[in-house]
Parts: structure tokens; sequence; C-alpha cells
């Protein structure tokens, strides 16, 4: 029977680091298993009049990939990230401004969408900027037999037959965007949203733990 299987709901293990680079605004570094983001927020600060928007703030997402120059994947996965965060940011509380993202591969071993999207997440809090609600990011693999895994290695994404990426909220736990590559059913697609859902309860406490030991230790 089509979409019997159930999810696996595993995760790799989690690592993040905020306020490591001095320049930025705010920053934070994720790592994911053995892929890993550092993230870097500028401003708000003054815009190029050509980009100005006059009632609220623009942003700019860029990926650096770890070697080479950005290909149209990263253009791609810039826009993914950018999305996101104009949904989640107060932008209107900061109009005619420029918010920029740096995005830095360090390693890549898989959902290397879901880590920037949590680095970003986090990079931004660590800027202060006011924000209606966090958010994470999930992938999921659907291999040829149909098992769903959530946090895919680089090795089980090549593997797969469909690859699928969510942005989750953190106050209804609703898709604010979703990237797919390969075939899968209506079904298959229901049962990857679920199951992001369900492991983003995991990934958000993981940044309360984090943002609590980190200002425990400063107070």
């Amino acid at each position: 029977m089509e979409g019997c299987t159930i999810p696996c709901l595993m995760l790799r293990e989690f690592g993040c680091e905020q306020s490591l680079l001095s320049r930025p605004d705010g920053s934070s570094s994720f790592v994911q298993g053995d892929s890993s983001v550092l993230a870097g927020v500028y401003g708000p600060a003054e815009v190029k009049i050509s980009k100005e928007i006059y009632d609220r703030a623009t942003l700019e997402v860029v990926i650096r990939p770890k070697v080479g120059l950005p290909s149209v994947m990263e253009r791609a996965r810039e826009q993914c990230v950018r999305e996101t965060c104009e949904a989640s940011l107060l932008s209107t509380l900061h109009p005619r401004s420029s918010l920029t993202l740096v995005l830095q591969v360090i390693h890549d071993d898989g959902s290397l969408l879901s880590c920037f999207l949590n680095a970003a997440c986090m990079a931004l809090m660590d800027a202060g900027l006011p924000m209606s609600c966090l958010f994470c990011g999930v992938t999921c693999a659907i291999d040829t037999e149909g098992q769903i895994i959530t946090d895919p290695t680089s090795a089980q994404e090549k593997e797969s037959r469909a690859l699928l990426t969510f942005a989750i909220d953190s106050t209804e736990h609703r898709v604010m965007m979703s990237s797919t590559k390969g075939s899968f059913s209506v079904h298959e697609l229901q049962q990857c949203i679920a199951a992001s859902q369900k492991t983003s309860e995991k990934i958000f406490q993981f940044y309360r733990d984090s943002v609590r030991q980190r200002y425990s230790k400063t107070i």
C-alpha cells in the first residue's frame, strides 16, 4: 500500500554558537551532524536609493559556497531563505533601511538548506531584530522504498527519489516555505509536512536551550 511507511524522525546532533563574529550586528554558527553553516546579519543600515522600499526594510540574502563562485543552486536557496526571513521579520519597523544576511558554507553533508534556515534564525535572534515568530528548517528524504528520513546526510540524499525542505514557524507550526526536488505523491507530501512539524518541536527546544545556556553564563 502506498505511503504506509512510518517516517524516521531522527535528527543528527545539533550545535550552535551566537555572537562569534565581531563585525556583523548578529552572527551564528549552526551544525547539523557534519553539515555546518556560518551566518552574519548586517543592519538595519542605509540602503541604496535603487533598492529602497518606502514602507519596510530591504532584505538581501547572500550564500557563499565552500569553494568557487555561487551557482544557480545558491541563488535558488537564497530566495528560499529570503522569503522565510521576510515572512518572520517585522520589517515595517525599519522602513527605508537595509538588512543583509550572509551565509557561508563550512561543510556540506546533507540537509544544507535547513541548516541555512536554522543558522539564519539564530543570527537574526542574535542581532535583536523584531520578529513575529521564530522559524526552523527541516529536510526530508524519501528513499526508493518510500521510507521518509528526516535530516538526511549527503549519502542518503543521493539515494533518495525525492528531497523536500520546509520552513516551519514556532507559533502555529505552519509551513512558511517549501522546496522540493524529485517525484512524490500527495500523500507522501502530507507525510513529510507532518514529520517536519513534529521534528520542528525538537529544533525549537534546542533554540531555547541554546539561548538559555548562553545567557545563564553571562549573568
